[in-house]
């Protein structure tokens, strides 16, 4: 597979390939290691799981019922954990130095919001101290950063994403019963009728993914789309699916950074694209907005964010995501304010995200011998709880998915209801 090596993790290791809990041999378990893991809990708001220790001895607070517990195969691994969390958790994780017995999803939900119960005083202070800013997206850092997390393969992806469209961000589910396909489907109509696409319209769309948005606009609304992509992988996937769908005179797709979108448009759209973008670069995004969008035009922001300012997770950012910075909507309107433009609809679909993340994770599982055939087993134990994380993060609201519709401020061609959007 190309670019294969970009994928693997290299991690401090211990027994990592053993699969067995306490994986190392056996060390006696000190009054202090005792202490140092009854203040792990409490720090993490005493949550209700057990810590094992690597003697097999189990730290648990007691006071409420027991719903997992975490084995620690040894003291090297303990004093990392203990170190930074939010870091080496994932490291060894995903190295089998961590086993998590119980719901790895349940259990990081736990811990998600004990923390989250925690994040103030000296115990913020000093996370954020431990925790490094993001890579920065320059015209250069973002194709380094988007390589490192999109190009691993496109066969790796279609494993586990949607087989229409191949959508990897949220979808919409206005039935809980729909399938990833139908759900994906459904969220791409609902950009589209915000949108108010009609037949003819022009469309620019910033970081376009494996092109099934721009694919989705031209076929069923009629509309023309420039794509633009900094991943030589998914770009080549897009330009293949148009083609055999006999799209090109309607979809272009452009290998270039966003900065660069040229020329004049009825509609702008961006899905899953402002994580990357950062919030120093947020001004000139609009900038490139307000050049590129007619009078009376709209525009689509789809990103994942944030209730208040908070930097990525320390692990994803470093191993999975570089670059990653999930908003505010406060900094949001950095985008917005400098040009003017009028904020019309602001959707959260949060739970939708955690809903679309259950149906990637059970596809991943059942693909795990591809995945290792593909890569490797420390690979397959990262993707699993990133994907697991992720799903934590949104049930448990330190994670937001928020959809904003815009207009030029002297655009009175609104619709006067949302009837658009649910007929």
């Amino acid at each position: 597979m190309k670019d294969q090596k970009t994928a693997t993790l290299t991690l401090p290791s211990a027994n990592a390939g053993d699969e067995r809990y306490g994986a190392t041999p056996r060390q006696a378990v000190s009054a202090i290691d005792r202490r140092l893991a009854r203040k792990m809990l409490e720090a993490a708001g005493r949550p209700a799981i057990a810590l094992v220790l690597w003697n097999g001895e189990e730290i648990y607070d007691g006071s409420v019922p027991l719903m997992a517990r975490a084995h620690i195969s040894d003291r090297f691994a303990f004093f990392r954990l203990l170190r930074n969390p939010s870091l080496h958790f994932g490291d060894l994780y995903s190295a089998a130095r961590i086993q998590i017995e119980g719901d790895l999803v349940d259990f990081l939900v736990a811990t998600y919001r004990g923390m989250s119960d925690q994040q103030r005083g000296v115990l913020a202070r000093l996370h954020k101290l431990v925790t490094p800013r993001p890579r920065a997206n320059t015209l250069r850092g973002s194709r380094a950063n988007i390589h490192h997390h999109y190009d691993i393969g496109n066969p790796f992806y279609e494993l586990w994403l949607d087989r229409d469209y191949q959508q990897y961000t949220c979808a919409y589910f206005p039935d809980p019963t729909l399938t990833l396909e139908q759900a994906q489907a459904a969220k791409l109509e609902h950009v589209c009728r915000k949108l108010e696409l009609k037949p003819g319209d022009s469309v620019a769309e910033a970081g376009c993914g494996w092109g099934g948005l721009a694919r989705y606009m031209a076929k069923h609304h009629g509309v023309r789309v420039r794509a633009y992509n900094i991943s030589h992988e998914q770009v080549a996937y897009a330009r293949s699916r148009a083609r055999a769908e006999g799209l090109t005179d309607r979809v272009e797709y452009v290998e270039d950074d966003y900065r660069n979108i040229a020329g004049e448009y009825d509609k702008f759209v961006s899905i899953g694209m402002l994580e990357h973008v950062g919030p120093g670069n947020y001004a000139g995004l609009g900038d490139v907005i307000h050049r590129v969008l007619k009078p009376n035009g709209r525009g689509l922001i789809h990103t994942i964010g944030r209730n208040k300012p908070e930097l990525m997770n320390a692990w994803i950012e470093k191993r999975i995501f570089p670059g990653a910075y999930p908003p505010t909507l406060r900094e949001m309107m950095e985008i917005f304010e400098p040009y003017g433009f009028s904020v019309l609809d602001v959707e959260n679909l949060r739970l939708h995200y955690a809903e679309t993340l259950r149906h990637w994770l059970k596809r991943y599982e059942e693909n795990v011998s591809s995945v290792e055939a593909m890569f490797d087993r420390t690979f397959v134990r990262a993707w699993r709880l990133y994907l697991a994380g992720s799903i934590a993060a949104f049930l448990s609201g330190s994670l937001q998915l928020f959809q904003i519709v815009f207009a030029r401020p002297l655009d009175n061609s609104l619709p006067f209801s949302r009837a658009h959007l649910y007929r």
